[in-house]
């Protein structure tokens, strides 16, 4: 049999304010009524009798009363659970996003590390970039397949969009590395520090967003600042400026182009951005494998790395560790960005964090690499790096503000 509840016999009640119901011990009514109250064993409180056997009316009411408050007492328990439980996932989801920010940094110190570490023994640039997307590619078709990331359906008219984004991706990445092979690895971060004064540039030439004068006034530190370092940069050679320098343009004109071209159409289905990032990894490798046969040829061969006096198992860890950390330090970013987002940070933090967190982390890399490497850097050179972090979080605040349009 159903019960009262499931039939819906306890609404009468529960509709009512529980006030009206009769209390289980004591006699009296609501509003001059003398509805008689019940005992466990369904005998009623009579003025003049004492305990009489309740009649099948009054135990029903009884029943449906208990049913509304029990009701009651169990809404009333599950909003403190839920408070309780509130206040803790707020401090899981802050420990979470700790860790993220921890795991970003470290990840991006062993790149940069052990990335720098094969340039210097093996300064082929074009091949290092070639084995990082390798890697990724390994890893995006590993997710796919094993089903920990939903295999994206593409068309082609997505793929042709996706087309420029991973050629400036392929470019921005090799520039990257030839700078680090030629630089010391705190003055290619340095220079990286450029990107706001691109991104304005390019923004205004291709997309005809003209940036306020408070932004622009935020590009001078950071160009200054580049500009200062550069002087008494003691690793400072032209090839690894200006190969940092077009980092700064490729990078830059990818986040123009995604902008421009990736328009979601309705009769497609939208990429996250993990996907997004993977596709664009994918592309890259098949985009750079052609260009490292016709100019450097293979160099991981074993063959090659003995012929050269290296170490095999020394050169092939190394850069095994530093292709999987430049890939999982994308995915890290991406899932702090929006895990549907550089493309796991900015859905989870305000902006205001991101930009804090990204300048640290560019700090955090200088340094580091500073002492790991034992760079010589003297006053006036840290002054210019200061100068240029300080204008990136300067510009990174002044963004968020946009002017209101002015009324008609």
């Amino acid at each position: 049999m159903q019960s009262a509840a499931a039939i819906g016999l306890v609404r009468p009640c529960a509709a009512r304010p529980l006030a009206a119901c009769p209390s289980p011990r004591r006699g009296g009514g609501v509003g001059g009524s003398l509805l008689p109250a019940l005992t466990p064993r369904g005998l009623r409180l009579s003025a003049r009798a004492g305990l009489v056997p309740a009649s099948p009316l009054e135990e029903e009411e009884s029943r449906r009363c208990r049913a509304a408050r029990d009701v009651a007492a169990s809404a009333a328990a599950g909003k403190a659970a839920a408070g309780e439980e509130a206040g803790g996932g707020g401090l899981v989801k802050t420990l979470q996003l700790g860790a993220l920010f921890g795991l970003w940094y470290l990840l991006n110190i062993y790149f940069n590390i052990y990335n720098k570490q094969v340039l210097k023994a093996l300064p082929y640039p074009i091949n290092i970039t070639e084995l990082q997307f390798t890697v990724g590619t390994v890893i995006a078709v590993f997710m796919w397949i094993t089903g920990i990331l939903k295999r994206p359906k593409i068309s082609g008219a997505q793929l042709l969009a996706i087309l420029p984004l991973a050629i400036v991706h392929t470019m921005g990445n090799l520039f990257t590395n030839m700078s680090l092979g030629k630089v010391a690895v705190s003055f290619t971060h340095t220079i990286k520090a450029m990107e706001p004064f691109f991104s304005v540039l390019l923004s205004a030439i291709f997309l005809g967003e003209m940036p306020s004068t408070f932004v622009v006034l935020s590009l001078l530190p950071i160009v200054g600042g580049v500009a200062l370092a550069s002087l008494t940069e003691a690793s400072f050679n032209w090839a690894g400026f200006w190969s940092a320098m077009a980092s700064n343009v490729t990078f830059q004109s990818r986040n123009v182009l995604s902008k421009k071209v990736m328009v979601k159409k309705d009769n497609e289905e939208s990429l996250d951005n993990i996907n997004l990032f993977s596709i664009i990894t994918v592309m890259s490798f098949f985009l750079l494998a052609p260009v490292t046969l016709f100019t450097e040829g293979v160099k991981f061969s074993p063959a090659f790395l003995q012929s050269a006096g290296l170490n095999l198992q020394q050169i092939y860890t190394r850069s095994l560790i530093a292709a999987f950390c430049f890939h999982a330090y994308q995915q890290v970013l991406i899932h702090l960005a929006d895990i549907a987002a550089s493309y796991m940070i900015l859905a989870r933090v305000s902006p205001v964090t991101h930009s804090v967190g990204n300048c640290v982390k560019r700090v955090v890399v200088i340094v580091t690499s500073v002492l790991f490497f034992r760079t010589p850097v003297s006053p006036i050179n840290s002054l210019g790096t200061g100068i240029a972090l300080a204008g990136v979080f300067l510009y990174s605040q002044l963004k968020r503000f946009k002017p209101k349009p002015k009324a008609a």
